[in-house]
């Protein structure tokens, strides 16, 4: 049975974020990923993670102005500065949480961007980042995103994700696959999931449409949870839902889940 990690910018939102640590401890999570770590010091979440005995399994490089709708600027011409910047503070706080990947958004095309220095930009800045990463023993992530949720995403399909790979030629660049992005872009995710699970380092769930708890929506996780069994697949799952009311109210499927697990 895979093991799972709780989503903290998604779930746990009844409490302030560095005490959604405990809670989801509580809750008998082994393991915890967020989308940034960095409006608080890399020493406050390390004593949450060791106090609470939670691995941080993942988080994002900095993406930009987040509040003014940017999403990752690894494909941006002309902000390659910027993020090599956002490398090294990634690098601050992984190896001060003991995270052993990392996901680089690759952000919203500008409309009058020439496709061209859009992809030259994002292969360059994968290659430099994950050379930069591997010197800490990091992984660097990638990941499709649907263009429902995220107008004009750069990175949208499992197929267009390993190309990149392939392409950027990094053994440290690996993919992240997002069964509830996969599912609204492609569907077909067993398939998917058998395909690419040689080069995927982390997946993620949520119901699909709404994004909330997995036992909900279009998308059967039971088979899911057990097809990543079948293929050897032993990174973690993150729950990357947002909870349909208090996340401890929606948390049925996981204690089903963890009983499996420890039988």
């Amino acid at each position: 049975m895979p093991r799972f990690a709780a989503n903290l910018s998604m779930m746990f939102t009844e409490a302030p974020f560095l005490e959604r640590f405990a809670a989801a401890a509580k809750a008998g999570f082994t393991g915890v990923e967020y989308l940034f770590p960095y409006d608080f010091p890399a020493e406050a979440v390390a004593e949450q993670l060791r106090e609470h005995v939670l691995e941080n399994v993942l988080f994002n490089l900095p993406p930009g102005n987040w509040a003014a709708g940017e999403r990752g600027i690894a494909c941006l011409p002309g902000r390659e500065d910027e993020f090599r910047a956002g490398v090294a503070t990634a690098i601050h706080y992984a190896t001060r949480l003991n995270t052993t990947r990392v996901h680089a958004m690759a952000g919203i095309v500008p409309p009058d961007a020439s496709p061209a220095a859009v992809h030259a930009t994002y292969i360059a800045n994968l290659k430099s980042a994950a050379a930069e990463l591997a010197r800490h023993g990091i992984a660097l992530l990638i990941e499709a995103i649907n263009t429902r949720d995220m107008p004009g995403f750069y990175l949208n399909t499992q197929a267009q994700a390993h190309a990149v790979l392939e392409e950027v030629g990094a053994p440290n660049l690996r993919m992240q696959m997002d069964c509830y992005h996969m599912q609204i872009m492609e569907g077909d995710l067993a398939m998917k999931l058998r395909k690419y699970a040689a080069h995927c380092a982390h997946v993620q769930v949520a119901g699909v449409p709404q994004r909330h708890e997995p036992d909900t929506g279009e998308v059967c996780y039971s088979y899911v949870f057990d097809l990543l069994d079948e293929i050897g697949y032993s990174g973690w799952v993150g729950c990357e839902y947002r909870p349909a009311g208090k996340t401890i109210d929606g948390l049925g499927w996981f204690q089903g889940h963890s009983a499996r697990m420890v039988v």
